[in-house]
């Protein structure tokens, strides 16, 4: 468990910066059976403002946009090509229409597999995102994704708003994996040296030999071919 992130976060932060801040934040939901399931963010887009050609708000107001004009910290579910429905966050001040679509969490990478797998639908339109009355908010439990392992990329299947928009580059996405790897390179070997950092680059070198024994050598070699666990 952790904090759940209030609307005023949500409201104050630009959105582009915000659709990098989310990844490593928890989207939680209370099932049906008061089971709760919560999933890291690994993926993010941003869609920002009525000049952004690829945001449904690029046409204004409407009834289905409506709700990209309130103030962040609610949810925006509509019904994409009839099948998948799209889970999006409402960011930003009051009449700024802007949301997030969350793409991705940890077991489901596709916006439709995210709703599908936390039997998300448009009954959650205009839901609270900011308290755990509605059974789906955000908690922020601490993980930090470093900027090393981010990607960040043009938008997926918006070429219908010409070539500005098309090119934004507001897709953020990490792999998981990559965290739990950082991490854990984080973490010295008991008894064994630890990296050596390089002036020059910045970069952390390999500790020096300290034992001529040819029998540590070989255990280095084992150990070196052995996988390491999650890669």
């Amino acid at each position: 468990m952790g904090p759940i992130i209030e609307a005023k976060v949500l409201q104050e932060k630009k959105t582009v910066a915000l659709a990098r801040w989310l990844l490593g934040k928890h989207l939680v939901r209370r099932r049906t059976d008061g089971v709760i399931d919560a999933r890291m963010i690994v993926e993010t887009e941003a869609y920002d403002g009525e000049r952004d050609q690829a945001c449904h708000a690029r046409a204004g107001r409407t009834s289905r946009t409506q709700v990209l004009y309130r103030p962040g910290g609610v949810w925006y579910v509509y019904l994409c090509y009839g099948i998948h429905e799209m889970l999006n966050l409402v960011v930003g001040q009051e009449d700024w229409p802007a949301a997030i679509l969350i793409r991705g969490v940890e077991g489901a990478i596709g916006p439709g597999r995210v709703t599908r797998a936390l039997s998300i639908d448009r009954r959650l339109n205009t839901a609270n995102a900011t308290s755990d009355v509605s059974g789906l908010w955000l908690e922020d439990r601490g993980v930090r994704v470093p900027r090393r392992i981010v990607e960040t990329t043009p938008r997926i299947g918006v070429d219908y708003a010409g070539p500005i928009w098309t090119m934004k580059l507001w897709r953020f996405r990490f792999d998981p994996r990559a965290l739990t790897e950082s991490r854990r390179a984080r973490i010295p070997t008991k008894g064994a040296p630890g990296p050596v950092r390089s002036e020059a680059r910045g970069h952390a070198a390999p500790a020096e030999p300290t034992s001529p024994d040819p029998s540590v050598r070989r255990a280095t070699r084992t150990l070196r071919r052995m996988p390491r666990p999650g890669g």
